[in-house]
């Protein structure tokens, strides 16, 4: 494989993927050197293969199954590599049924809230006390059509080519390590009383872990940081918003694409793996610490 060098080839005469015709790529197949796009990309003991050479096992004196195909980020290559997008947008459909068919007292649940008096149980509930359940529940539910359509198109369209470059379980791990930032971020910053639900937290980290990943693959950043912009204005300008789980998100997809996408091989899963750790270590102790100052 082979990456086009810093400022030797214009952004808009990059080849295309040739199996997706409508991506530029500035990566090669070290074996047969066709371009190849993040989704197509197989990491190899040097650079990356396309999918049909890995298969063929050509040039290498071995059979296609001597060595398992792996990511970019040291994942195993599947069949169907945005399956867990799939099913994660399943997920939040049925949800989003679940509450339109229940109703409020289904939302009001399952939400994230840190303290609140619940006139039909007569009781206080929340977070604080004790339904930290809430931290990921509240990361599929939503407020409207509007609100999960938004969602799920933003998950559809960046978490597919993120979860083949990354691989099904550290895909998953950021998914739900990312919302739990927000959750925890939100928690920690918003009034207690204050319901909040959405994906966007999760939505957000993989925002960042994007953004990293094209850093990475040398590509043309300019337009996922327009769209990271334009969602951050709509973030600050756009009242109804919880704020604090875009950022919590998009701060922990930062931190742990960084770990996915550069850890180096001989220690690639520790340090995957171990970033993810703390991520989810400071979600607890930021959890605990917003529970002792409401009790």
């Amino acid at each position: 494989m082979e990456q086009v060098p810093s400022g030797s080839q214009d952004a808009r005469s990059l080849p295309t993927c040739y199996r997706h015709p409508d991506r530029e790529t500035g990566i090669r197949c070290t074996r047969c050197e066709r371009p190849i796009c993040p989704e197509c990309m197989v990491s190899a003991s040097v650079g990356f293969q396309c999918p049909e050479c890995v298969r063929n096992g050509s040039g290498t004196g071995h059979t296609p199954s001597a060595s398992a195909p792996r990511t970019l980020a040291g994942g195993s290559v599947t069949a169907d590599p945005r399956l867990v997008t799939k099913i994660l947008i399943g997920a939040n459909l049925l949800f989003f049924l679940v509450q339109e068919a229940v109703g409020d007292s289904f939302t009001e649940r399952f939400a994230l809230v840190g303290r609140a008096w619940d006139s039909d149980f007569g009781s206080v509930q929340g977070v604080a006390e004790g339904q930290w359940y809430r931290l990921v529940t509240s990361m599929f539910l939503h407020s409207g059509v509007m609100h999960i359509a938004f969602n799920m198109l933003s998950l559809w369209w960046i978490g597919g080519p993120l979860e083949a470059a990354l691989g099904r379980a550290r895909y998953l791990t950021l998914y739900f390590a990312s919302g739990l930032a927000g959750s925890a971020l939100t928690y920690l910053l918003a009034a207690p009383n204050q319901l909040t639900l959405g994906a966007s937290g999760a939505v957000f980290g993989l925002f960042g872990a994007t953004a990293v990943l094209m850093r990475r693959l040398k590509y043309d950043m300019r337009p996922v940081i327009i769209l990271l912009v334009i969602n951050l204005v709509i973030t600050f300008g756009w009242s109804g918003i919880a704020w604090q789980a875009h950022v919590g998100g998009l701060v922990g997809g930062v931190l742990i694409g960084y770990a996915m996408v550069h850890a180096p091989r001989e220690r690639r899963a520790l340090i995957q793996y171990g970033v993810c750790a703390l991520v989810l270590a400071a979600v607890v102790v930021v959890t605990l610490l917003r529970t002792i100052q409401l009790t």
